[in-house]
């Protein structure tokens, strides 16, 4: 029996020992996974922390690449207007509110003020100085009667016009419109009149433009209502100047009001058996187009040849000869604030141009630089 028993006791033992040591090991793995676990969280909380730190890194410097730019950029701007052949030119008291601007010596050629001479813009209606010369150009008689039709109606932009459809002028009142009162619809006209329609006369255009070396410009459209037609201050100094060797063209965009007579309605009253009705009848009457320069009407300035244009991709704009203290200038002012700023900018500019020539800081013509 006491065999018995001391048997039965160690068999126990023998059994619950394995028992107790795959308890206590159960007991321990428990922790080692756990020390596993947040050993793991730490070095992932130490990646992220050194990606986070890496990312500061890099956004503080792009920031700084990029304020390093900015401040490139403003640095940049802040050297325009640019005195191109006069560096001792005080010319900051313009202060101008055109965007681009280029003001020459017609004569002698040298740049007498900028401020982003070379940057592209849509021109608007400084088209026209072109359609103008390509016109003239063709030598089509300038007599020849054309009808406003409805391929000569703006469908880009919905400008109005005074010209109703059926209206019949010669080629030569239609210039006149075209330059003195921007009327659409004559330069329409006159570039689908031309031989080979408007295609080839948008081709006759840009070939102009690269024999006159305007290698920033390109047309499109012979109105300026497309903004694709594009150009530079510095590009539109050539224009200008190569439209003011056209006797025509000075005489018709320095003038002040340009009169055409076109057909219309009038309402009469006329009695019929005792009553009095009203009937409409046609008439010829004589209508005036101003000129869109209001300078041109303005006996203080002596002006050779002008042209504004307007879209709302260009802003106000405004190209002029004229002669200022007796020296021919171009001046060439783009995307201005308003309809008045480039006036008050060309009569800054003028007054600025006068206060130079009489101090002698601008050697007046003639002048020989060297005494």
């Amino acid at each position: 029996m006491k065999k018995l028993l001391a048997y039965l006791v160690s068999a126990s033992l023998a059994v619950a020992a394995p028992m107790a040591q795959s308890a206590g090991t159960a007991s321990v793995k428990p922790s080692a996974q756990a020390g596993k676990t947040v050993a793991k969280a730490k070095k992932k909380v130490s990646r992220v922390t050194s990606k986070k730190r890496y990312r500061a890194r890099t956004h503080k410097r792009v920031v700084s690449e990029t304020q390093e730019r900015r401040l490139h950029m403003s640095q940049s701007l802040a050297q325009a207007p640019l005195e191109v052949s006069y560096g001792v030119v005080e010319s900051s008291a313009l202060n101008l509110r055109s965007a681009a601007v280029m003001v020459v010596d017609q004569k002698t050629g040298e740049a007498l003020y900028a401020k982003n001479p070379d940057v592209a813009t849509p021109i608007a209606s400084i088209t026209k100085l072109m359609t103008s010369m390509v016109v003239l150009d063709a030598g089509l008689p300038m007599t020849e009667e054309i009808v406003i039709g409805n391929e000569d109606v703006d469908r880009l932009k919905g400008s109005s016009s005074r010209l109703a459809l059926g209206t019949t002028l010669s080629r030569e009142e239609l210039l006149h419109l075209a330059l003195i009162a921007s009327e659409n619809r004559a330069a329409s006209a006159l570039s689908r009149s031309y031989p080979g329609g408007r295609p080839a006369f948008v081709q006759a255009m840009n070939a102009k433009a690269a024999a006159l070396g305007m290698s920033h410009t390109w047309f499109v459209d012979g109105t300026g209502l497309d903004s694709s037609n594009r150009s530079t201050a510095a590009d539109l100094v050539k224009l200008v100047d190569a439209a003011s060797s056209y006797p025509l063209l000075r005489q018709i965009t320095s003038t002040g009001q340009y009169g055409v007579t076109m057909p219309g309605r009038q309402v009469v009253r006329v009695k019929d058996h005792g009553r009095v009705r009203r009937v409409s009848r046609e008439v010829m009457r004589q209508v005036a187009f101003n000129n869109t320069n209001a300078l041109t009407r303005s006996p203080s300035w002596n002006i050779g040849l002008s042209k504004t244009g307007y879209i709302n991709e260009a802003g106000h704009c405004l190209v002029m000869q004229a002669n200022i203290a007796d020296r021919p200038v171009i001046m060439v002012l783009l995307d201005s604030w308003g309809k008045l700023s480039r006036i008050g900018d060309a009569a800054r500019v003028r007054k600025w141009l006068e206060s130079q020539f009489s101090s002698g800081r601008l050697a007046r013509l003639g002048d020989d630089p060297s005494v």
